[in-house]
């Protein structure tokens, strides 16, 4: 065994949050510490009740989260919010919470992850966020119908359908650009425009971003922000167990999102 501050500092020093900015309620790193043993690791996309009570269960007493406790901002310790702060301290279960360290790790992140399960190799990184690249692009000469089935097998694991814009007949992936989670945004989508991008695949975006995709000729795939998003924190898991010899449970939790 490891104790909680142990691994919390591992994963600091794996992931780097201090160098990467992010929404003001990430709170990257520890967001409930522990002073036991962390005896199994449970890892999740969300913090939320659902996951929280699957850790106890589990017996694990900490809990590894893409999206922390926090996004909503300060709220009163009531309802779900209290029930969730009190399963955590009751059971003694630590929480570790990396956002945009983890989309964009090269490594254990979301978006180098999600490519290499699409079967696509990258070259360089996509998705400009304030100075860093959260996600991944690269080039191939593939049928885009492929791309497009191959997010779909993909999403349908974690109870997600996947949509895209409309794909032409015998039409190829010559460029490819992926951010995880809530990707198709103004930035990205002007990024792609710019670096000739002909097919991206996110986890979601606005109603607005199929017409602007589909009118830039860029087909774009939504594969699910929750589905886009497991892939980093089993692989955390994954990577603890190896390193401390703790076992690891990762909580599947679909919001169908």
């Amino acid at each position: 065994m490891a104790s909680f501050a142990e691994i919390a500092a591992h994963l600091d020093a794996l992931l780097h949050p201090e160098r990467f900015p992010d929404n003001a309620n990430a709170f990257n790193g520890v967001q409930v510490e522990t002073h036991a043993d962390v005896r199994r690791i449970a890892t999740a996309v969300d913090a939320r009740e659902r996951t929280i009570d699957a850790a106890q269960a589990a017996g694990a007493n900490l809990l590894i989260v893409h999206h922390g406790l926090f996004w909503r901002g300060v709220l009163p310790l009531r309802g779900p919010v209290f029930r969730r702060v009190s399963a955590l301290i009751r059971h003694g279960i630590g929480v570790y919470s990396s956002h945009i360290p983890l989309d964009a790790h090269p490594e254990y992140g979301n978006n180098v992850l999600l490519a290499q399960a699409l079967g696509l190799t990258p070259s360089s990184g996509f998705a400009n966020f304030d100075g860093v690249e959260i996600g991944v692009a690269g080039e191939s000469d593939v049928a885009t119908e492929q791309v497009v089935r191959s997010a779909a097998e993909f999403a349908a694991k974690f109870a997600t359908v996947a949509r895209h814009t409309p794909v032409e007949a015998g039409r190829r992936t010559r460029r490819w650009g992926i951010c995880s989670g809530a990707g198709a945004d103004v930035r990205t989508l002007r990024e792609a425009v710019v670096r000739g991008i002909d097919t991206m695949i996110v986890g979601e975006g606005p109603h607005w971003s199929a017409i602007d995709a589909e009118e830039a000729g860029i087909v774009l795939i939504y594969a699910g922000h929750y589905a886009t998003e497991t892939l980093g924190v089993r692989a955390l898991g994954d990577h603890l167990t190896a390193r401390f010899g703790i076992p690891s449970t990762f909580i599947d939790a679909p919001t169908g999102l």
